[in-house]
């Protein structure tokens, strides 16, 4: 199977927003600022604390947010040039190859570690912290994305 696909900025950002927020150590963080700030207004209401315990883990709380919703997606898809070129990308039993115009690369299925779906796209990742999007749309119909998501989970063993 062979798709031709082009990247866009709004579904890309949602994707690598799924991608943070899906990682071990950002969902700790942000269970433990959840619970600090609920903490300090628990304690807040019953005068146990100085209202600037409150504050300080509403910004801690609101700065995180910031940084793992806006910035750091925003960041990523300006600095990577990936995200800007033309794709055609061959699905087969013992590879996938991907093609631009300035050349093509083949990876065999082992390579690839796991793979997670995202309301737009899949997440073919090589490990923890690299992966390659391939998008949903790029699919003529929900039969071919059917038929890529059991390949996905034949080939790719988690």
């Amino acid at each position: 199977m062979t798709i031709q696909f082009e990247y866009e900025k709004k579904q890309v950002i949602q994707a690598l927003r799924y991608h943070f927020l899906n990682r071990p150590e950002i969902r700790i963080l942000l269970i433990f600022v959840n619970i600090f700030a609920i903490a300090s207004a628990v304690l807040l209401y019953f005068d146990k604390v100085q209202p600037i315990s409150f504050l300080l883990f509403s910004i801690l709380w609101f700065l995180l947010m910031l940084v793992i919703w806006r910035i750091l997606p925003r960041m990523i898809y300006n600095r990577s040039h990936t995200f800007k070129d033309s794709f055609i990308m061959q699905f087969e039993d013992e590879q996938t190859t991907l093609q631009t115009e300035r050349g093509s690369k083949s990876w065999p299925w082992k390579a690839f570690n796991k793979f997670v779906e995202s309301p737009y796209f899949f997440h073919l990742y090589f490990d923890a912290r690299s992966f390659f999007l391939v998008p949903k749309d790029a699919f003529k119909d929900i039969r071919e994305i059917q038929h890529v998501r059991s390949m996905l989970k034949q080939k790719i063993s988690a």
